[in-house]
């Protein structure tokens, strides 16, 4: 079975087992969490209300992505700024989908 979650304003599709890297949720390693947004379920190619229907998961981890480097120069004005952007994230395990 399978369905398509939302959270933090993207959409991903998950299966149980699956491991998914979304926008930083918050809980420590371990914890338990549940995504209720869920848009669309189905197996193969019959699909399945979605009325309160949710997905389990368990946080792996919380993790940063790699360093993104912003930098800004006007010419003949000796004006630069240097700046670093890591993005934080969620590590997640999908365990069931259910209600």
């Amino acid at each position: 079975m399978f369905a398509i979650v939302r959270t933090g304003g993207k959409q991903y599709r998950v299966a149980a087992g699956d491991k998914i890297v979304v926008d930083k949720i918050d809980g420590d390693a371990g914890a338990s969490v549940t995504l209720g947004d869920v848009l669309l379920a189905g197996e193969g190619s019959d699909l399945k209300p979605t009325d309160g229907l949710s997905v389990a998961a368990e946080i792996i981890a919380q993790a940063k992505a790699d360093k993104v480097i912003v930098f800004k120069k006007r010419r003949r004005h000796n004006y630069r700024r240097r700046n670093g952007h890591r993005q934080q994230h969620t590590i997640l395990k999908i365990v069931s989908i259910g209600a």
